[in-house]
């Protein structure tokens, strides 16, 4: 698998880290943007994604500007050896948006699963909690819900225009 990029590809990276173009055919503007075909910018991204370049191109919404004021991560204390299967579960539930294991830091820091859940009221987050308190029971031995007060990052890693000029191997 290469992760090498040309200079198209990076062009492509460049036009899109930023988020696509609120238009009806984002793939044609950036096209347009890079001196491509819309085909070549798609089988460009499906290559770069296929060599692990590109993880994904997903949507990264601001829950704030719509309306979902209570965003609460969720912490569960769950037995090492059942955390993979009760996961999962918790994972496949349509109001999650982030599921995943982190070490403990005992004594301090017992929870080892996390999974994010946004509401517009606390009492809609609350609700889903409870939710998921029903999948890992009786497994849970403690849990909370550590809400946010601002949002800290909305962006991935970001190539500026000028690398996107420079040509692969070429020393900076």
């Amino acid at each position: 698998m290469s992760l090498k990029v040309d200079d198209r590809d990076r062009a492509i990276i460049a036009a899109t880290q930023a988020g696509l173009p609120l238009v009806p055919d984002p793939w044609a503007e950036i096209a347009r943007q890079t001196g491509m075909s819309r085909q070549e910018v798609l089988d460009r991204l499906r290559s770069m994604s296929e060599r692990g370049v590109i993880r994904r191109v997903g949507l990264v919404p601001n829950h704030y500007k719509l309306g979902w004021m209570a965003n609460g991560m969720s912490v569960w204390d769950i037995p090492d050896d059942m955390v993979d299967e009760l996961g999962r579960k918790v994972g496949d539930l349509p109001f999650v948006t982030h599921c995943y294991l982190r070490p403990r830091s005992l004594p301090e820091w017992p929870y080892n699963l996390f999974a994010m859940v946004h509401g517009r009221t606390r009492a809609e987050v609350e609700g889903k909690v409870g939710r998921i308190a029903m999948i890992l029971s009786p497994h849970f031995r403690a849990f909370d819900v550590l809400y946010s007060t601002r949002i800290l990052k909305k962006a991935g890693l970001r190539i500026s225009p000028d690398v996107a000029r420079i040509p692969h191997g070429s020393k900076v």
